[in-house]
């Protein structure tokens, strides 16, 4: 369809066109198939463009631009914006012209496509030229002339540009010589643009040199011409004129003026025709698109009645299989409900004997495993396989050596007596560390780790001390052995508390503790 709307164009059949054009694109939103969305809608905007709605062709080439950007496609989005640069040519617009062919010419330096870079490299030049802005227009030519030596159409337009640009520059010897050149080679051509352009470069170069019989036989080349556009005849025209005039053919120059002016009314005439030729395709469009939708309306409903009819059907007869399978099964069980009760019985019995043996095998397993448990606890603390890493490892170990010490001595008679081993057993607890020391600490940790615990308590404001002291030490990567010897409780306990903090914290089972701490 794409194929077939890109020819009854070429054929000037606009309507037939953009009517398969649109079907192409509701196919493609339906599908979801973005490249086919992209073409379709980017030949709408050619389409209205050839027919003269700039209007219409700019918002269908700023929709396709949108869809280019959306599905990250450098070659997408290189041929809307030339499409929009050309566009604002047209209309005289050179600035933003100059804009949307930049922005082409730097995604094709990026892909590193020397074709494109020729071609918008051209487009380039050509727009400085008309702003008469001829050291840049030369730097474009510079770099798209050795880029396009195997393309000849595509070469003939740079030559053609360059020879208008030393026209520009004054240097009409050197741009008379390249538009002789060229002029055979444009009369072999089949782009127009580039005939009426050598043509008019001609006779305005002629001109110059006050040559008016050359410069007005030129001229007369381009309007006999039938394939020339009427806005090139319209510019043909308009130099007639100014040539009669130089001339001093005042009345001739009258009268091509006045063919100007015919000219102009013409290709208003023939806008306004088109204008009305799109406000009835586009009425024709909006009429396809209600019938479009009311057809697929349709469709959904009775799509919805037909799902609504089977969904039915299968529910009835799930409930006709319902019952026939439940009679039969209360048929069943009345036959071995007897049956069923004393093997009922006899399985309780059975179960209440297993789980005697079961508990009895349970407290068996636990007394060997909290053996086990100290045993390993034992082995942990005089092993020590790793030297304590913080001062927090230090303080907590020195405390608990001396609880010890003021424990063991705290059992023995002989100490409750002596007045001088009582002061020793106070002078040892006086150097315990207090809160102070854990609050000292916290400062230093929360300094060194860059305001973790600050962040951490205002995310959870509820968490107790003895809960920051814990998540501390797991932050600092300390390993489960390590926290459960500080806290002087076992791996196991740890492990709970790591996993009541978690709980606390509102964290999931399959949530780490230490990865969300890593983020805070």
């Amino acid at each position: 369809m794409l194929i077939k709307a890109i020819n009854e164009r070429a054929e000037n059949n606009f309507g037939e066109s953009l009517e398969l054009l649109l079907k192409v694109k509701n196919r493609s939103q339906q599908k979801n198939w973005n490249k086919q969305l992209f073409l379709a809608i980017n030949n709408i905007g050619v389409n209205y463009y050839m027919m003269l709605d700039y209007g219409e062709a700019i918002d269908n080439y700023l929709e396709a631009y949108k869809i280019a950007l959306k599905n990250a496609d450098s070659n997408e989005e290189m041929i809307v914006l030339n499409n929009i640069a050309i566009l604002y040519s047209k209309e005289k617009q050179f600035a933003k012209a100059e804009e949307y062919f930049l922005r082409a010419y730097k995604i094709a330096l990026g892909k590193k496509e020397s074709l494109k870079i020729g071609l918008y490299a051209i487009n380039l030049a050509t727009v400085a030229n008309e702003q008469n802005q001829v050291r840049k227009a030369k730097e474009y030519l510079t770099i798209a002339i050795p880029l396009l030596k195997n393309n000849q159409e595509l070469l003939l337009m740079a030559e053609i540009a360059e020879a208008n640009n030393f026209y520009l520059a004054k240097q009409h010897q050197k741009a008379k010589e390249i538009a002789l050149k060229l002029f055979s080679t444009a009369q072999k051509s089949s782009n127009i643009e580039a005939k009426s352009s050598i043509l008019i470069l001609l006779a305005q170069i002629f001109q110059e040199e006050k040559d008016i019989s050359r410069a007005t036989d030129y001229i007369n080349l381009l309007l006999k011409d039938d394939n020339m556009s009427i806005e090139n005849k319209k510019d043909a025209y308009k130099l007639m004129a100014q040539l009669s005039f130089d001339a001093q053919k005042y009345n001739q120059a009258i009268l091509y003026k006045d063919s100007v002016m015919f000219t102009m009314d013409s290709i208003n005439k023939i806008k306004n025709g088109r204008l009305f030729e799109n406000s009835k395709i586009k009425f024709e469009a909006q009429n396809f698109q209600q019938k479009l939708s009311e057809s697929t309306q349709q469709l959904k409903t009775e799509r919805k009645l037909f799902y609504g009819f089977i969904i039915g059907l299968i529910l009835l007869l799930m409930l006709v299989f319902w019952a026939i399978r439940n009679h039969f099964i209360k048929l069943n069980q009345r036959k071995i409900i007897a049956e069923r009760n004393q093997q009922i019985i006899e399985l309780e019995l059975l179960q209440e004997k297993n789980e005697k043996l079961l508990l009895e095998q349970t407290l068996q397993e636990h007394n060997v495993s909290s053996g086990l448990n100290e045993e390993r606890l034992r082995g942990e603390i005089e092993l020590k396989n790793k030297q304590l890493t913080s001062k927090a490892l230090s303080v907590a170990a020195r405390n608990n050596l001396i609880e010890d010490i003021i424990a063991h001595f705290s059992n023995f008679n002989e100490v409750r007596g002596n007045p001088i081993l009582e002061n020793k057993v106070r002078e040892l607890k006086n150097h315990l560390k207090k809160d102070s020391e854990w609050d000292h600490f916290f400062n230093h940790f929360d300094e060194v780790n860059q305001g973790f615990l600050k962040r951490l308590k205002e995310a959870h404001s509820y968490l107790n001390a003895n809960d920051l002291r814990f998540i501390s030490y797991l932050y600092m990567n300390l390993t489960i052995k390590e926290i459960s010897s500080l806290f002087n409780i076992t791996p196991e306990a740890c492990r709970k508390r790591k996993e009541r903090i978690s709980k606390k914290m509102n964290l999931s089972a399959e949530e780490d503790l230490y990865f969300y701490l890593s983020n805070i």
